[in-house]
């Protein structure tokens, strides 16, 4: 199986803005986004499309025209009360505990990153790696880096060592 994870275009959110799950837009760049995701995959090859159901990532597997297979679990890390809160406005009684051990830690009303990755891997696992098939997800930052940091064993507290752009394009 040849995988090639999407991470989704920009999302139309000022900075500074916690967000995870929050179902944003996108921003006037999204079509220059795709033109560049598209040149890096064989999309003619391609078998299968799957997709986070946020639009983000929505919108951008429309592009490729091909049957689309929305998966839950394929959205970004649940930040639960947190969402679409600036940072600097979290109460540093919650965001202390959670930025020392943000792999165990749960966000409340939401989840930890180990949670994010247990469901990653969930979907990762339930796909047929011994076929043929081509295959797109589209995705966030989030999940990528919780699957790359399985598949390259590094610890997950060090998966941000991992740095994924907007509409960064990875083959595995």
């Amino acid at each position: 199986m040849e995988i090639y994870l999407v991470r989704h275009t920009t999302p139309n959110i000022e900075k500074g803005i916690c967000y995870g799950q929050s179902d944003l837009g996108i921003t006037d760049s999204f079509q220059s986004e795709v033109e560049k995701i598209h040149s890096l995959i064989p999309i003619e090859d391609i078998d299968q499309i799957y997709s986070s159901p946020l639009q983000r990532c929505k919108l951008l597997a429309t592009t490729f025209k091909k049957d689309i297979v929305f998966d839950p679990r394929l959205k970004e890390l649940n930040f639960g009360d947190w969402e679409l809160q600036p940072w600097d406005a979290i109460h540093s009684k919650e965001l202390d505990p959670w930025m020392k051990d943000f792999v165990n830690v749960q966000v409340p009303n939401g989840e930890s990153y180990i949670m994010l990755q247990q469901r990653i891997l969930e979907f990762y696992n339930s796909l047929d790696h011994l076929s043929l098939e081509k295959v797109v997800i589209v995705t966030h930052a989030g999940p990528m880096r919780a699957l790359l940091s399985y598949i390259r064993q590094v610890d997950l507290k060090d998966s941000f060592t991992i740095k994924i752009a907007y509409g960064e394009v990875i083959l595995i």
